[in-house]
């Protein structure tokens, strides 16, 4: 770091002080807003196949299902009759009086087809259709049709429903604390992951604060040492949420965004913190003054850090490339955290540095205790005896990776079978309840719209006949559990009784008003066709219906020649991300290992150190993904986080986010221990003795930061939401393979062999010995 601004910023330092102070505060006030502006929904902002179903339906329909609704009921008595019955219709009474239902489906014994007409508007019941019904008819399900309104509106809608349904049961007295009623669909289930996500990340902050304290504690051997990284690292969170609370006015940003704030603001700035701290008390311990030696510690970790810092928003940055809401999020809320972690680290720490001086070791009973584990003793040994079978060391741990890193080419891509919904929320119940009633398909449509040519109406015997054909090639599929169309109204009609029907459309619409608005469009040319899928299908198979039904859509149907067929719906938007983001995944990689080389390169004026650096981060994150396939696609494991079985598959934005961020922050350990040996080198010319120093001298360091880091990370490996398990396991494995395995025995076994090649061509001669 520029001389001059190190001299500056210590003889400024109760201003930095100061301003950071000021800063701080406006954060904390701004910070705890940061949950109204999260989105989650998420998605891609390129027009899909998708987003193009889900415009249609929602432009051309007349009265458009946006989404699909599920209030599950629980009785303890059978549903039939009794006061069962009156509690479940006056649920449905009172649902149906909610501006935003546009139409129910719901359980009614006696009847044989649907009928319309609640208080004036139409309501659908499926009345004696079993699958609306437990075997033993104690639980049901209400089936909602929310009205087409934009997402923000979404949380108010969850939130009067869940009021609704609250107050009904109410109003019941005591008789109403017997029942179990669950709303639960797309809406609520984000409404609930938005809210479990928060929850998550303060349980989080408070479980690591003890844990974090005695490693602190541990690596410094005194109390105030072991405050100064936590103050960076609470810092940077609060900062960054309040700066994320301005983004969200000009970007969407996704609810990952809040975990991954926490995780990374933990981790980067106690790293960072850890490693200014350590050399601070170095520069101390030789003697000088304590503001020459923030000074000095300024111009060499201070360096480092910068270095590692731009290191890492390599990958951030790169992931503002993606077309992804999720990662474009995380990679927008990683680079500022990173840079506020990297800021708070190389001003505001310098500066109390100086002001605290040898208070930093305070109490020194505490230092005395614990030198144990500061005594360069067995790290010395450990280098030299690396130094001495460098070959060895590389056969043995490349070997280790290479067997971790196997497991990642049987790696599949999609939605998770297991776990995607959180159990512990009311939606994520709800879930279940419909699973163990058959019907959690129900929620979750594949939808498929057909768009007929100018002059050819969708319900034409033509028309009708090409969607009977459709109809039926999704009901033969045995992943299929039933259809809903224009053609499936009545079980047994022919298309012979359809033509007869829709030929006298208004007086079709006075008996099926609502099915007709919502299943065929105002102009009659687009027909909406909804698959419900087996309660046996995963997520994973529901994905392959979803391509499935792509595919017939290309297909030569009679009845469909020149109709656009469409498909769209949870799945099939899913389909759609992991298309496009798989797309781009393969520019970032070369985009990361690319600039990182150069900036490397540029940083220690050589070619080999680079080009190591790339290849020992890439078998990390490639070890990382093996080891990320067998806990949660195969389960091994599996359970010790507290899923239920493996997930069968990964969700696509696990890889990318993982490889962007594991890909930066392995660097911090490349930075911190190649800029040791750099010194030892300038100093001595000898590049194995300038190994096996910075080796030793960084081995605690680099050993308490990477515990730390994987506290931070592990303890998100058992969130309430799976992608942000992907994400801490995934993370806090990458550190511990890199931390151990890469930074102790592959980088130095790899500089070792080399020899001055390492520095080439920055390489210089040998300095005279006591020089």
């Amino acid at each position: 770091m520029n001389e001059f601004l190190a001299r500056s910023l210590i003889r400024w330092r109760w201003a930095v002080i100061v301003l950071w102070a000021v800063i701080g505060a406006v954060a904390a006030n701004r910070a705890p807003r940061v949950l109204e502006v999260l989105n989650v929904q998420g998605g891609t902002d390129q027009e899909t196949e998708t987003s193009r179903t889900e415009a249609m339906i929602r432009t051309r329909f007349a009265r458009p299902a946006s989404d699909l609704l599920a209030v599950t009921f629980a009785a303890p008595d059978p549903v039939d009759s009794g006061s069962a019955r009156v509690m479940l219709d006056s649920m449905v009474a009172a649902l149906g009086r909610e501006p935003f239902i546009t139409g129910l489906i719901y359980y009614r014994p006696g009847e044989d087809s649907l009928y319309e007409l609640h208080e004036g508007r139409t309501t659908f019941r499926a009345a004696g259709d079993s699958a609306l019904v437990s075997q033993d008819h104690r639980s049901t399900f209400i089936v909602l049709t929310l009205a087409a309104v934009p997402n923000s509106q979404h949380p108010g809608i969850i939130r009067s429903l869940r009021t609704v349904i609250h107050r009904t049961l109410a109003a019941a007295g005591p008789e109403g604390d017997r029942y179990e009623v669950l709303l639960t669909g797309r809406a609520p289930l984000d409404y609930d992951i938005r809210a479990i996500s928060a929850r998550d990340s303060k349980e989080a902050e408070l479980r690591l604060l003890p844990l974090t304290m005695v490693v602190l504690v541990l690596a410094f051997g005194a109390f105030v040492s072991a405050l100064l990284p936590l103050v960076v690292g609470f810092l940077a969170i609060w900062i960054t949420l309040a700066v994320i609370t301005v983004l969200a006015d000009y970007t969407p940003m996704s609810i990952f965004v809040l975990n991954m704030t926490s995780m990374l603001g933990l981790g980067v700035g106690i790293d960072y913190s850890l490693l200014i701290v350590t050399r601070f008390r170095e520069e101390l311990n030789r003697g000088l003054r304590r503001r020459e030696a923030a000074r000095r510690t300024l111009s060499t970790a201070g360096a480092a850090v910068l270095t590692s810092g731009l290191t890492v928003v390599v990958g951030f940055a790169a992931l503002l490339l993606t077309p992804l809401v999720e990662t474009r999020s995380v990679g927008l809320g990683g680079l500022v955290v990173v840079s506020v972690a990297v800021l708070l680290s190389t001003t505001l720490l310098p500066s109390l540095l100086a002001v605290l001086g040898r208070q930093i070791d305070r109490p020194r009973w505490l230092a005395r205790m614990l030198a144990w584990y500061h005594a360069p003793t067995v790290w010395e040994k450990w280098a030299r005896s690396l130094g001495r079978h460098p070959r060895r060391a590389l056969l043995v741990g490349g070997s280790t990776i290479a067997i971790l890193s196997a497991p990642a080419f049987l790696i599949r891509i999609g939605l998770p079978a297991r776990n995607w919904f959180p159990a512990q929320t009311e939606a994520g119940r709800a879930i279940e309840a419909l699973q163990q009633m058959g019907a959690a398909s129900v929620i979750l449509p594949v939808r498929v719209v057909i768009e007929f040519p100018p002059g050819q109406a969708a319900v034409s015997a033509t028309s009708l006949r090409g969607l009977r054909a459709l109809s039926d090639s999704f009901r033969h599929d045995p992943r299929v559990d039933r259809v809903r169309s224009l053609v499936d109204l009545k079980r047994g009609t022919s298309i012979l009784g359809y033509s007869l029907l829709y030929s006298d459309l208004p007086a079709a619409r006075q008996e099926y008003g609502d099915f007709l608005d919502a299943y065929l469009s105002q102009d009659g040319r687009l027909a909406l066709m909804d698959v419900i899928l087996a309660d046996s299908v995963s997520l994973p198979t529901s994905m392959d219906v979803s391509r499935r039904a792509r595919e017939l859509g290309t297909l030569d149907i009679k009845g469909l020649k020149g109709a656009k067929v469409s498909v769209g719906g949870y799945t099939a938007s899913a389909l759609d991300v992991q298309t496009v983001l798989l797309k781009v995944f393969p520019r970032l990689v070369v985009l990361i290992l690319g600039v990182t080389g150069l900036m490397l390169a540029f940083a220690f004026r050589s070619v080999l150190v680079p080009i190591k650096a790339v290849i020992m981060n890439s078998l990390s994150v490639s070890a990382t993904f093996g080891l990320i396939v067998l806990v949660f696609q195969y389960g091994l494991g599996a359970q010790f986080f507290g899923l239920a079985g493996p997930t069968s598959a990964i969700f696509v934005v696990i890889p990318v986010m993982v490889f962007c961020v594991v890909f930066g922050l392995s660097m911090d350990y490349e930075v911190f221990l190649l800029s040791r040996v750099k010194e030892a080198f300038d100093r001595t010319g000898d590049n194995d003795r300038a190994t096996q120093d910075g080796l030793s001298a960084t081995a605690s360091t680099i050993t308490s930061a990477a515990l730390i880091m994987i506290l931070v990370f592990g303890v998100f490996a058992f969130a309430r939401v799976l992608v942000m398990q992907f994400l801490g396991f995934g993370l806090a494995a990458a550190v511990l393979l890199d931390a151990t395995i890469i930074r102790m025995v592959l980088v130095p076994a790899i500089m070792h062999l080399a020899g001055r090649w390492n520095w080439w061509p920055g390489v210089r001669r040998a300095a005279p010995e006591g020089s």
